[in-house]
This record gives structure tokens, sequence and C-alpha cells, in this order.
């Protein structure tokens, strides 16, 4: 077997090539470095091989430097640094070589290596590699149809959603991409991503084969006092049907406070020629479908997995977010890709929400695979829950309890944008 090797990648075209070959989407005529807008060189990554063509690397990946909104003193969220992981695909020549679990290794200690950066996070293409390699799923991502006119009742929200002005953009029009970013994080709630202003360049990017039969994205923002407070970016599609107007609408994001959010969405259904409105990226505890009177209030109502999370440097990744309740806890850690994070680790949270997390030679209390601490990283996925489905284990009665306590929020956590 050919040795594999991981580090950057310095042919901009051969990596193109690579990702279309793996996705075999449409190859479009236009430079490499066009359509890898937003994606830094320094943060394309390939796997070389001695049998590879020339043409293709063996694997790629990249990697968008982000902000993860955890949680905070107080309950609100803090941003810490993370590493969104993306771009990843291994050529169809190279499967089953050991070069997924060689980019995967090469990425950690990267992470591992970066100071203040002690998370990875992805949205997964498919769902079971990822977690095999100790990313554990943090929080659903919902995409709700709702109908043209729907009624959106918040009475609480009307005074202030009644101040909130909405003004339509393009996504081509100057200083958007560096709009959204300013109102992306100003608003975060727990489990938001926040990208660098070039990942929203790339969000923002459009080419004519993007949009055939479609408009070009669209942005509402709203705004406050004369000041950018959330936005909503969109596109709509023509439809007929039977000589009626029933175009979709479909929504990438809706950001803001629950105020701007309200009239973001109350002006999403009143476009005109239009029957069906998609709303993505919409947690799971997410107002809007309070407002719209329920999930049956909706047209539909779909549900997905969001954002996968890795804890690459556990202790710090522990210690960087805020702990709802004290703890004491030993748990025993399998973690076969970083096996740094291997072992017993003692938790201990105090009443101000700050925790230790240090080595620990003393009996575990709770045995569990690194994934899980992922998943309940932002409070999301119930700790007992996996150990009531065997996926963690007690030695000590209650300790699954103890440390789920400790690390659930008030609120879960929000669905994360795409990367």
């Amino acid at each position: 077997m050919s040795e594999i090797r991981v580090g950057i990648a310095t042919d901009a075209d051969r990596y193109r090539a690579t990702d279309d070959t793996v996705w075999f989407n449409e190859a479009l005529p236009y430079p490499s470095e066009l359509m890898l807008t937003g994606l830094r060189p320094d943060q394309r990554f390939a796997a070389e091989t001695d049998d590879a063509d020339g043409t293709t690397y063996a694997g790629i990946y990249g990697v968008f430097p982000l902000e993860l909104a955890v949680p905070g003193p107080g309950g609100d969220p803090r941003l810490v640094p993370c590493a969104g992981l993306t771009w990843v695909a291994v050529h169809p020549d190279h499967r089953r070589r050991g070069v997924l679990t060689a980019m995967l290794r090469h990425h950690f200690e990267q992470v591992r290596a970066e100071p203040g950066t002690h998370v990875s996070a992805l949205h997964a293409s498919e769902p079971a590699i990822y977690g095999r390699h100790g990313y554990g799923l943090a929080s659903l991502d919902l995409e709700v149809s709702l109908a043209r006119g729907a009624r959106l009742v918040a009475p609480g929200l009307d005074e202030g959603a009644a101040e909130v002005r909405v003004r339509m953009a393009s996504v081509t029009d100057a200083d958007v991409p560096r709009r959204m970013r300013e109102c992306q994080r100003a608003t975060s709630a727990l489990g938001t991503v926040v990208g660098a202003v070039e990942y929203y360049e790339r969000v923002c990017l459009e080419v004519p084969e993007h949009l055939r039969d479609k408009e070009p994205w669209r942005v509402l923002f709203a705004q406050r006092d004369g000041r950018d407070v959330g936005f909503a970016m969109f596109q709509r599609t023509a439809k007929w049907d039977r000589a009626r107007p029933s175009g979709d609408l479909q929504v990438w994001a809706v950001v803001g406070d629950p105020a701007a959010r309200l009239a973001l969405l109350r002006r999403l259904v009143d476009f005109d020629l239009v029957g069906t409105v998609k709303v993505g990226t919409v947690g799971s505890e997410d107002p809007l479908l309070t407002w719209a009177g329920g999930p049956r209030g909706t047209s539909a109502v779909e549900t997905y997995d969001s954002l996968w999370v890795r804890l690459v440097d556990l202790p710090e990744a522990l210690a960087d977010r805020n702990w709802s309740a004290p703890c004491d806890v030993v748990v025993e850690v399998a973690d076969r890709s970083a096996p740094w994070n291997e072992g017993r680790w003692r938790i201990h949270a105090d009443a101000s929400g700050a925790a230790s997390v240090e080595r620990s030679t003393a009996e575990a209390d709770l045995r569990l695979p690194v994934e899980a601490l992922g998943a309940a990283y932002l409070g999301g996925t119930n700790l007992l829950g996996l150990a009531r489905a065997g996926l963690v284990t007690e030695a000590r009665s209650g300790a699954a309890r103890e440390l789920w306590h400790a690390m659930r929020t008030d609120v879960a956590p929000t669905a994360a944008v795409g990367f």
C-alpha cells in the first residue's frame, strides 16, 4: 500500500478536480480560485500517494475558521474558536485505504496545535462515517414549510416587530457579506457558527449555472433605528399551477433577535406569486413553530442532523464552556482518533459555572466514547438518554445524571448554517 502524506494542497486546479470527481457535480467553466472562494489557500489540505495520477489528489479537505456559540456565563452564549471541517473528499480510486483516517488525524493534530482552538465541527454528508472518528451530533436542523399568508402569532413581540424596518438587497450588492456576518455575530444563539467575511463571500457567490430558472439570491435586512439587527437570505423559483401562481421561496437562514426574526418571517410569507415558503436552519426549539401554532400549523416539518461537534483538546474544550450545575465525575474516555484524549479525566464543575478537567487515576464513574461528550457539548443531547440507550456506561449509579445536569442548557442549541 502506498504511503499517505497529508499537507497543504499547493495546486488549486488539482484540488478542484478531486472535488468534482468525488461529488460529480457539473464542472463549471470558471477559474478554480473563483470556485474556491472563501476557502483560504492555507486551509486547503490534500492527501498525496505515490500512485496518484497527478491530475487529482488521493483526498482533500478544507477548514473554515469559525466561531461557535457555546454555553456561557449566565446562560448567554459565548463565542469560541472552532475549526469548520469542510470539502472532505476521497478519490474513488483511493477508497478504503486509510486516506480519510490519515486526513482526519492530520486535521486533529492541526487543530490541537492551533492556540485557542479546541473543537472541530462539521455538517455530515454521510453521518455514520464521522461518528467513527469522534464527532457527536450536537444539534438538529428543521426545514419548516409555510403557506403564503401563514399567520405568525406572537402578541408579546408585535410592538417590537413593528419597530423593525425590513429592506431587500441582493447578494451581489457591495458590503452584504460583511453586514451578514456582523448581524450573525451580534445575535448568536447557542449553537450558531459564525464565519470570517470570506465565508459569507462564498455564501454570496453566484455564477449563471447556479441560477437556472431561479432568481438571484436576495437578502432581507432587518433594521432598527437605522442599524442592521438581522437578515434573511432567500431565493424564489417561479411556478404556476392551473394558471395560479404557486412559486417556491427557499430561505437559507433567518438571523436576529426574536422581534427582528418575526418581522423578517412575516415579510417572507407575504411575497406575491409565492405558494410555499421553506425556512431552513431552524432549531428544534425555534419559536417559529410556536408562532405558526405548532407543527400542524405548518405545511410540513422535516428533521435533519445539523452540527456535529468533535472535542479535539478534551480538557480545554470542556473548560471553555459554562456549566449549569456542580458536578464531580471521573470519566473514562475512548478516543482512537485523538489518543491524547484517551483515558480517565476528573471533571469538577463548581457553582460559579467554571470547570477543571484533569487526568485522574481514580476509578471511573462513567465510561463513554468521545463522541458522546461532543454530542452533549452544546447542551442538546441528553447524556442520561445515551446511558439508557447503552451508548454510555455507568460504573457509579447516578453519574450520567450528574454530568448531564451540569452540561445541559436552558434551551436546545439552534441549527447551524451550512459550511
